[in-house]
């Protein structure tokens, strides 16, 4: 254990947190850190203070509530405040937030879940058909990436015309450093573009999608322009990439405890849990977005002034030795809760989705791909350089292929 606070940053951060994050739990639970521009954020490590910080009223999402320093750092997604893209449920509170939530929660409900399913595994046994009788693949690109872009795709009615290139520019949103802004920026002005001209169509042919229900809501009056466009724009920002870590991450989990795979191979009825499991000891959300404080406050016995950003580690409230007893272990049917959806009034309004999508997609990974193992190092393994995100690059691996008819093909 180093002897004074750990790097936050970095090649050896990214690739393991959990050394740094048990630091910051035993000796610093609310740790001030530095970000671009000169701003900085508290961060909570601790299980319960994250838990009461996510769940606090006074626990401000809007933007405009921080201090000036952090508003003049420009931090946060997507780089920028254009009213057409952050007019969303996560930058709100109170009665706005309820209202938008409550529009959008619609699309999630577990009926339309369920709808999906049907979709997400077609388009996962399509994506497994092409890799199966190789005997090798990536299964974040191969897999990981495209289902849930796909899902999304379906969920606002993206033509099917427009689909490489709106996969091609999530991928720049998703992975990109916080040295590659000017990607980022452009990226976001195509996407900015793209959805208007997607709600123009809406408003022109009413459909019954996602985007189809935002736009009538916006002919009632219950939604402006900016929040149909905004909302359509969270669904692939934090819908995707968030899905893409939790399925790359949950596989490497697995990968690294061959016995725990098999088991769940054996016995499906631990998928669910599994999947919990999995979000819990690598929480594809590392810290939750940012929150002020109202007023000032105390958490964790730091006190915090109104207006300061607040940074929840999820990743570490998910091992934390007084939640969780061996909180490093992978435990399926622990049973346990966890933070990484989120806590509160906030909580990830998509959750079954990204469930549904795991349970399908890591269920046909078991069912499809025998004698699965990494084919490098974990060593040679990159991760997303990201303050909010915690997700693999690529997960290379090697399977059996199929043999003849008859035979087991090992």
């Amino acid at each position: 254990m180093p002897a004074s606070p750990p790097q936050l940053h970095g090649p050896a951060f990214e690739a393991d947190p959990h050394p740094a994050y048990r630091w910051l739990r035993e000796h610093a639970p609310v740790h001030r850190v530095d970000l671009p521009g000169g701003a900085w954020a508290w961060l909570v490590t601790r299980y319960e203070d994250a838990r009461r910080v996510l769940a606090d009223p006074g626990m401000l999402k809007d933007p405009m509530a921080g201090h000036e320093v952090w508003r003049r750092a420009g931090l946060g997604l997507p780089h920028d405040h254009r009213p057409s893209l952050v007019h969303s449920m996560v930058n709100t509170d109170g009665p706005d937030h309820a209202r938008l939530r409550r529009v959008a929660g619609g699309a999630f409900t577990p009926r339309r879940v369920r709808s999906l399913v049907e979709g997400a595994e077609r388009v996962t046994a399509g994506l497994l058909d092409r890799i199966a009788d190789s005997g090798e693949a990536d299964l974040v690109r191969d897999l990981a990436y495209p289902l849930p872009i796909a899902v999304i795709c379906d969920i606002l009615g993206v033509p099917e015309a427009d689909r490489p290139e709106f996969h091609r520019r999530a991928a720049v949103i998703d992975s990109s450093s916080p040295e590659e802004l000017a990607a980022v920026a452009e990226t976001t002005d195509w996407f900015d573009s793209y959805l208007s001209a997607l709600v123009d169509s809406r408003l022109a042919a009413p459909c019954d999608d996602l985007l189809g229900d935002l736009v009538e809501s916006h002919r009632a009056g219950e939604l402006s322009r900016d929040e149909v466009t905004s909302a359509a724009f969270l669904l692939l920002v934090a819908g995707h990439e968030t899905t893409v870590a939790l399925l790359g991450n949950m596989l490497f989990t697995l990968l690294r405890r061959p016995g725990r795979l098999e088991r769940l191979r054996a016995d499906r009825e631990l998928l669910g849990p599994a999947v919990e499991e999995a979000l819990r000891l690598e929480s594809p959300l590392q810290n939750a977005t940012w929150r002020f404080p109202r007023e000032a406050t105390t958490v964790g016995g730091v006190e915090l002034t109104a207006g300061e950003p607040v940074l929840v580690s999820l990743l570490a409230a998910g091992r934390d030795p007084e939640r969780y007893e061996d909180p490093d272990a992978f435990v399926p049917d622990r049973g346990a809760s966890h933070l990484s959806f989120g806590h509160g009034a906030h909580f990830c309004v998509g959750a079954q989705l990204a469930r549904m999508e795991a349970r399908v997609a890591v269920g046909a990974v078991l069912d499809r791909l025998p004698g699965l193992r990494l084919a490098v190092d974990e060593s040679e393994l990159r991760w997303w350089p990201s303050m909010i995100m915690h997700g693999l690059f690529a997960l290379p691996v090697r399977f059996d292929r199929p043999g003849p008819a008859g035979c087991s093909g090992r």
